[in-house]
């Protein structure tokens, strides 16, 4: 019985000096385990006898229980301070100023394509896509392009086959629209295209472009002239006025290219329209009939305008940008600049 005594009085010392879950489980093998005092003891009982036995036995059993509840409740002091002390570590102080969150700005090609799209969609536009793969017929022959047409030649567009390219401009999206949409339409086709050009800071093998075309009863070239004198003034200000001068394009008759008064000089004259107060920005006309012919539109019946905007050029002049590869140089001390 005094060894039990002793037992008990060794391990109160050995519990008190435990502080981690690692030395309460060392301090189990070392009384409870195959080796340990405890079963140490119970062996130590073959030589006693029965009643001996009963007494020893029950005295050893309750002294093992008693420890393995102080060693129970040991075990749970460290596990609530250690999760005390994670929660003070991790304590947030909600009167402290809070870090800023950086958010990301749109690219400014991106951003002059929502404003350009936005401000038809304005008028009644609907948002009409064409893929960047396209057949010939739709890119040229479609579009009343000769065969002799320049833009044709393998120095200027990337052919896939004899029958199939990556589109140069967005009109190749005017013959397919013609054959999917339901008449009378108006519609806006912004997208990618690709040119053999040399890199250089006006010129890119890959530009974007937006196409915009109208077809219903009584269009005129008045209809186009002032849905384009809208967007101007909607794109560069109010006070923005707007020129066409006679030019030509296979798909539309009569054609001509749109200016805009100058927005920086506001038409007195500046190194921005090399002194013309004016800056050419775009080429429109009123549909050719044989565009019409192509998807079997009544040309009697029916006549429509159409638009085509370099959208990088926009972009450049709409915020002075001099270089068109910084816009595809993913500079972001660059492209932050149009928060």
């Amino acid at each position: 019985m005094q060894d039990i005594k002793s037992i008990m009085e060794e391990a109160r010392e050995q519990l008190k000096k435990v502080s981690t879950s690692e030395e309460a489980e060392e301090l189990r093998v070392k009384m409870l385990g195959r080796k340990g005092k405890f079963t140490e003891m119970l062996r130590s009982m073959k030589d006693m006898s029965a009643e001996e036995k009963k007494q020893f036995g029950r005295e050893t059993n309750q002294a093992k229980a008693e420890f393995q509840q102080m060693l129970a409740e040991r075990k749970e002091a460290i596990v609530k301070k250690a999760k005390d002390t994670r929660l003070a570590a991790e304590t947030i102080d909600v009167t402290e100023p809070g870090r800023p969150v950086h958010y990301g700005v749109k690219h400014p090609i991106t951003q002059t394509i929502e404003e350009v799209v936005g401000i038809f969609e304005d008028m009644g536009y609907s948002v009409y896509e064409s893929p960047d793969i396209d057949t010939t017929f739709n890119t040229f022959d479609g579009l009343n392009a000769p065969e002799t047409h320049p833009a044709r030649d393998v120095t200027d567009t990337f052919y896939l086959s004899e029958k199939v390219c990556l589109r140069p401009h967005t009109s190749s999206g005017e013959v397919r629209a013609e054959k999917e949409l339901s008449l009378p339409y108006q519609i806006v086709l912004p997208g990618r295209c690709y040119r053999r050009d040399t890199p250089d800071a006006t010129h890119s093998p890959t530009f974007n472009q937006i196409e915009m075309m109208v077809i219903g009863e009584g269009i005129t070239m008045a209809d186009l002239k002032g849905s384009l004198d809208y967007m101007a003034k909607k794109l560069f200000g109010p006070e923005t006025r707007t020129k066409f001068r006679p030019h030509h394009f296979p798909f539309t008759e009569p054609s001509a290219e749109m200016d805009v008064s100058c927005f920086k000089c506001g038409g007195k004259g500046c190194s921005v329209c090399k002194g013309s107060g004016w800056i050419e920005i775009l080429g429109c006309g009123m549909t050719h009939p044989h565009v019409h012919q192509v998807a079997g539109i009544d040309t009697e019946k029916y006549t429509g305008f159409a638009v085509g905007m370099g959208v990088e050029r926009i972009a450049m002049l709409k915020y002075g940008i001099d270089d068109i590869r910084l816009l595809y140089e993913n500079d972001m001390r660059f492209i932050e600049q149009f928060k």
